[in-house]
């Protein structure tokens, strides 16, 4: 077979440096962003920060934040609490622990900047041990997580020890000594032992302190599940008594630790504020969030008048900060056209809150601004909102369709926000089933399955219904 040329067409995508860089910069975070702007002015002396950019935009994001927090006030007036916005199901109150003075409780609250461990060994410092007990104090507290429980066993705290003579209550004692530190039971081996601890500095004629000591040391785990009939006939207590002990013990804190080792709070800054003007929701980027940037003319204007290496130099530099900036605008103008779309599609969110949020997928953004499926996720990633509902994540306004019976989609999030309700206003002795969720939602048009309901309850951190009874 003789050899021979043959033309063939084919097509192919090739990604420009350009547009790399273009799709990279979409999917930053605010912080990542400015960091990149950083660097670039950084390694590119043709880019520059505009010294006195134009105020209109960043006046007008000021006045939609004053006025966004004057409707979040306004709107809410008073701030209403209720159990389920504080707690998830777990069954214990994060109370401080008791018998601390106001001066103990005032070092706690000075010391939450610090770790749990540097906490202990502080304390362990400043308390009478001898170098052996000394010693084994220190490999418990570097066993202690930050909940405040021993990751070790005693048996194996003794095994790390080079002193072959110290026997195993020798490290009983140094323990029991840890657990009364600040916070008190911290080094707890398990629930069980960790609220006896807290029980104990109750005075002995407390009332409805023996109960509760007697639920648990032996009937924890009935009422970890809420089976008070049982806990009842096991005990032989009458209601006010039963109610007393298990109110005493929801008000020790089941993670003594957590309330030392409190991690430094995530302040979240709005991409993206929302207003309603003149009956209509407007959408306004965060200007402050990332400065204005230009070209460096100075520069720009003497590529000509240097040596052929010095203007060469110029042109790439130039020809970068341009892509750049261009990028930049590009990521301003998607996030724009994205937050519109979504803004327009959840109105009846903006007006109603959760229970109205409309059913809404990557797909109909994109076919609506024209743009790639992949493109709407990376805009959509770590970029926030802010409206007088509070601050929320572009992601949170897309959900799933769920049918109905009206033939109308409803979105996964407004059924999560009717089973909250639901599940907020019930009669507390006697708690709606996952079944009799799936009904209620029925009469509401709403065809969900019981087991999708008891997904969706799993996802709000909302235990079952015998959890959640109460006593009589």
């Amino acid at each position: 077979m003789k050899p021979s040329l043959q033309l063939k067409f084919s097509q192919q995508l090739s990604i420009t440096p350009q547009l790399q860089q273009a799709i990279r910069l979409l999917q930053l975070s605010t912080l990542e962003l400015q960091q990149e702007i950083q660097q670039a002015l950084e390694n590119n002396p043709l880019l520059e920060v505009v010294e006195h950019p134009v105020n209109t935009a960043m006046d007008e994001a000021n006045n939609v934040l004053d006025d966004i927090t004057s409707q979040a006030i306004s709107s809410h007036g008073q701030l209403e609490t209720t159990f389920t916005d504080i707690y998830s199901a777990g069954a214990f109150n994060r109370a401080p622990a008791v018998g601390y003075s106001d001066d103990i409780l005032s070092i706690e609250q000075n010391t939450n900047h610090q770790s749990l461990h540097d906490y202990l060994m502080w304390q362990l410092n400043l308390t009478p041990f001898s170098e052996q007990d000394r010693t084994i104090a220190t490999i418990i507290i570097e066993a202690i997580n930050c909940q405040g429980y021993l990751t070790l066993t005693l048996d194996e705290i003794l095994a790390s020890q080079e002193d072959r003579t110290i026997e195993l209550d020798e490290v009983e004692v140094v323990l029991k000594r840890i657990q009364q530190f600040d916070p008190i039971a911290v080094g707890s081996r398990n629930l069980q032992e960790c609220l006896f601890i807290q029980l104990n500095q109750y005075p002995a004629d407390t009332a409805y302190v023996k109960e509760a000591k007697l639920i648990v040391n032996q009937y924890l785990s009935l009422l970890a599940t809420h089976d008070y009939r049982i806990l009842k006939k096991k005990l032989n207590l009458k209601d006010q008594i039963l109610k007393g002990a298990i109110d005493l013990i929801l008000q020790l804190n089941p993670y003594p630790g957590e309330q030392i080792d409190i991690a430094s709070p995530e302040y979240i800054i709005p991409d993206v504020l929302v207003k309603k003007q003149a009956g209509h929701w407007s959408v306004i980027l965060n200007n402050q969030i990332t400065p204005q940037l230009q070209i460096n003319q100075n520069y720009a204007t003497i590529e000509k008048q240097v040596n052929a290496s010095d203007g060469q130099f110029i042109r790439t530099h130039l020809q970068e900060a341009n892509w750049f900036i261009k990028s930049i605008e590009n990521r301003h103008e998607t996030l724009r056209k994205v937050s519109q779309f979504i803004v327009k599609h959840q109105q009846k969110f903006f007006e109603y809150g959760e229970e109205q949020m409309q059913p809404m997928v990557l797909a109909d953004v994109a076919k609506a601004i024209n743009m790639h499926e992949s493109t709407i996720s990376r805009i959509t990633t770590q970029k926030y909102l802010q409206c007088a509902r509070g601050i929320f994540e572009l992601k949170y306004f897309f959900s799933s369709r769920v049918h109905t019976d009206t033939g109308n989609d409803a979105s996964s999030t407004a059924i999560r926000a009717l089973i909250k309700k639901m599940i907020t206003n019930e009669n507390s002795k006697k708690p709606l089933s996952d079944s009799k969720i799936a009904e209620l939602l029925e009469e509401k048009g709403m065809i969900v399955a019981r087991r999708t309901v008891a997904k969706y309850r799993e996802l709000l951190a909302i235990a079952p219904s015998h959890q959640r009874k109460t006593l009589d």
